[in-house]
């Protein structure tokens, strides 16, 4: 399995539904920790995931705690525009965390603090934006990943 996608609190169910869809394309699992903006019964998740959503392989998580307590040992990059380094720069492994946060506000402060050294930032070049969406972003740093694995998947 080439990754798992970690959403931290998503909040937007379309962009779940199309991260969900990437995680299928590609091979991967999805994690989801709640809380979440949305029931993932909500026709927008499947509307977005089309009729794949029922081959997507996810795991769900009560909370943030129960998340790291059980996957505290993985190779884990996080993705916040906070980052120092970007995202080309991570040194992509088979079966990696890679960890995103809600779309409104990203990874917690306590997070962000906490993984600085794989704290990494999908670069923008206009001071007229704050973030990409969610969904984009997920999908900018998987296939970069892919890439650098190729020659070993």
């Amino acid at each position: 399995m080439p990754f798992n996608i970690v959403l931290i609190t998503p909040e937007i169910p379309n962009n779940t539904g199309n991260i969900g869809r990437l995680a299928l394309a590609t091979g991967s699992h999805l994690h989801l920790v709640r809380p979440l903006g949305f029931e993932l019964s909500d026709k927008r998740v499947k509307r977005a995931g089309l009729d794949y959503w029922q081959h997507v392989s996810v795991t769900i998580y009560e909370n943030t705690e129960s998340f790291f307590e059980q996957h505290s040992d993985k190779k884990m990059a996080f993705l916040s525009s906070h980052g120092e380094k970007e995202h080309w720069d991570i040194d992509f492994k088979e079966d990696m965390f890679l960890i995103f946060g809600k779309e409104s506000t990203g990874l917690p402060k306590s997070i962000t603090e906490s993984h600085g050294e794989t704290l990494f930032k999908i670069p923008m070049f206009s001071q007229h934006i704050r973030s990409l969406n969610l969904a984009n972003a997920v999908g900018i740093v998987v296939y970069e990943g892919l890439k650098k694995l190729r020659p070993f998947l």
